[in-house]
């Protein structure tokens, strides 16, 4: 069998298919990695500084995957949200305040849960915020990965979920655990995103312009105290996605066709790798079920985040205020939003920036526990709908 040319490896390395399994098996590697006998190679590994103090730029090999890397994802999910909004099925405003609603739900609800929960523990006052977001990498990796049944409507609801899940998490950072806000470099970082879209809107084409353009939109974001993964997204938002007349694809097609297997491939896999790999010890695991923040966290996640987004979600649409996406069932939803439990990027952040060390390990185990369950919960769902689904296609 002759081996698969260029173009037909490249077509594969877009499929949101291939995108999952190695995510997956990224985060695999990740957590034996961490903790095995090699862990001490591992964080010397994830810790290792590389940059300039130019600019704050000296940043550790895991802090580069989490700020960097994964910007390249968000860009590539911007763009998709974008063509979505503009072209596909959030076009309508009723089509669009689902997703929106889903994500506040799914944010308030864990919120309320852990508050619940661990009232009175030192500490809490902060960690509360810690299973409010969704990681969109990981949903839609395992959404990909088992999800291939469902109807196409299912990843768009869930992109758009995550990401407005991911900006107010984000904004929760920025309020309660950003001690200043550098208002300049925020200025710079909106003034390059100004530029950016009057590009765009002159129909400017040159890479020599647009990259370096996000270069200094992503560190001035940095530079701002806000997590910088907010820049992908908003240049995603930024970029023209309908066709001048005569033009044979937009901009944003063009992009995200040369971008997504690079974030796919590279950029999502090299942030799960060192993101995923957290210490989790027998001592750990047994404390982890006696902590009220851990309780909290794990419950707020798992539990939280599947009735805030199923429910909210459920009662707009019973208010007709929302509409259900194309070809989506109840159930369709409720296993969608199981996912919506799956907590590692902003929530481990918000983990190392709410406790302390030891409390934080602590914390970050519940949110990786959590995560496998609603992992496994919401692929058996997935599973269980996809043949649903085909049946029906069958009949």
């Amino acid at each position: 069998m002759s081996p698969p040319s260029p173009t037909e490896f490249a077509r594969y390395l877009r499929t949101e298919t291939f995108g999952g399994i190695v995510l997956l098996a990224a985060a695999a590697v990740a957590l034996i990695w961490a903790n095995s006998p090699l862990s001490d190679a591992y964080l010397s590994v994830r810790d290792a500084h590389v940059g300039t103090d130019f600019l704050n730029l000296d940043l550790t090999i895991g802090h580069w995957a989490q700020e960097g890397l994964l910007a390249v994802f968000f860009f590539v999910a911007g763009l998709e949200l974008k063509r979505e909004i503009v072209l596909g099925e959030l076009s309508t405003a009723k089509q669009a305040v689902l997703p929106v609603a889903a994500a506040i739900g799914g944010v308030v609800v864990p919120i309320a849960i852990c508050l619940a929960i661990g009232w009175g523990t030192p500490g809490i006052e902060k960690a509360w915020a810690i299973p409010a977001a969704t990681d969109i990498a990981f949903a839609l990796g395992v959404l990909a990965l088992v999800g291939s049944r469902i109807p196409s409507s299912a990843r768009v609801f869930l992109l758009a979920l995550a990401v407005v899940d991911d900006l107010i998490a984000i904004a929760i950072i920025a309020v309660v655990f950003s001690e200043s806000l550098n208002l300049g470099a925020l200025a710079i970082g909106a003034a390059a995103m100004v530029l950016y879209w009057y590009c765009q809107r002159r129909r400017i084409t040159s890479y020599f312009v647009y990259v370096p353009l996000a270069i200094v939109t992503w560190v001035a974001v940095y530079n701002a105290g806000i997590h910088a993964t907010i820049a992908g997204v908003a240049l995603g938002l930024l970029t023209r996605v309908r066709a001048d007349p005569g033009e044979e694809c937009a901009p944003g097609a063009r992009l995200e066709h040369r971008l997504q297997p690079i974030s796919a491939a590279v950029c999502v896999p090299l942030f799960a790798l060192f993101a995923a790999g957290v210490p989790v010890s027998g001592s750990v695991i047994g404390t982890m079920f006696t902590d009220r923040i851990a309780i909290g966290i794990m419950v707020g996640l798992v539990i939280g985040k599947t009735i805030g987004i199923f429910g909210t979600s459920w009662i707009i649409i019973q208010l007709k205020i929302a509409a259900k996406p194309a070809g989506f069932f109840t159930r369709d939803l409720l296993a969608v939003a199981i996912l919506g439990g799956i907590g590692f990027t902003v929530s481990l952040l918000i983990a190392d920036l709410a406790l302390d060390p030891a409390e934080a390990e602590l914390a970050k185990a519940a949110v990786l526990i959590s995560s496998m369950v609603a992992s496994l919960l919401g692929a058996a769902a997935l599973i269980r709908r996809g043949r649903v689904h085909s049946r029906l296609l069958d009949d």
